[in-house]
């Protein structure tokens, strides 16, 4: 990946702290600036439109700098490879790879409370 102007939306549940550990991880990795990471709970209501408000709370999203909308394990996928993990992302994107991605991500997405719980993430690990 090389700098760009063109910057990516990567839109999360701001009240989940495995999210908010994801984000975290996403902004250490992000060399280039790639990406523009905001709550869908702060969302500009331009952005607002281009996704359907109810799947918000079953997954990230990626607005692509060319306007596609990415969500679950395909919005994962699309921010490893940005992050310059190409080779994983094109491996995993390749069936059935991508359907245990999506489904892996699902289950995750589906228990991500419980697993902050479990996994201890508050305030202090996740920073906002």
């Amino acid at each position: 990946m090389t700098p760009t102007s063109a910057r990516h939306w990567l839109i999360w549940d701001g009240a989940c702290d495995l999210c908010a550990w994801s984000i975290a991880w996403v902004r250490k990795h992000d060399r280039y600036a790639a990406f523009q990471a905001v709550p869908f709970q702060s969302l500009p209501p331009e952005l607002q439109a281009q996704v359907d408000p109810d799947s918000f709370s079953r997954g990230a999203h990626v607005i692509t700098a060319d306007g596609r909308v990415l969500r679950a394990g395909r919005a994962a996928l699309f921010i490893l490879e940005q992050l310059g993990y190409r080779w994983v992302a094109r491996i995993l994107s390749l069936p059935p790879f991508v359907w245990l991605v999506e489904l892996g991500y699902a289950i995750v997405a589906r228990n991500r409370r419980r697993l902050s719980r479990w996994l201890r993430l508050g305030e202090t690990h996740c920073p906002r």
